[in-house]
């Protein structure tokens, strides 16, 4: 069983910047697949950013340019830096791992991004 911990959110102004860490337990922690994900109210939960156990990144579109997916296999971390927030990234931020066809989910941490 992986657990994850999410951490680092909270409420900022637009036009500013959060970092996002998730802690994912586990030796096998490089090679989980890890992933950042989002759901705002009344909306499905959402791909933000992914990083592959090898360190291969993707985004989603709306966020390319703001967002940075980075992991630490020494610390079994992955990060979410967030810059040049808006409003429409308001949403719970979960974490999600990878690893052996198992799917892991932590709590969520919730970002709002307003004035």
């Amino acid at each position: 069983q992986v657990q994850v911990v999410e951490s680092g959110g909270g409420l900022v102004q637009p036009g500013g910047s959060l970092r996002l860490s998730c802690a994912a337990s586990g030796r096998m922690f490089s090679n989980y697949n890890m992933g950042w994900y989002r759901q705002a109210p009344g909306k499905q939960r959402e791909l933000v950013a992914r990083i592959t156990s090898g360190g291969s990144t993707n985004y989603e579109d709306s966020v390319k340019g703001r967002f940075t997916i980075s992991r630490d296999n020494a610390k079994n971390a992955v990060y979410l830096q967030m810059n040049s927030l808006k409003p429409e990234d308001t949403a719970v931020y979960y974490c999600k791992a990878l690893w052996n066809l198992e799917v892991y989910w932590g709590q969520g941490t919730q970002v709002t991004v307003q004035v």
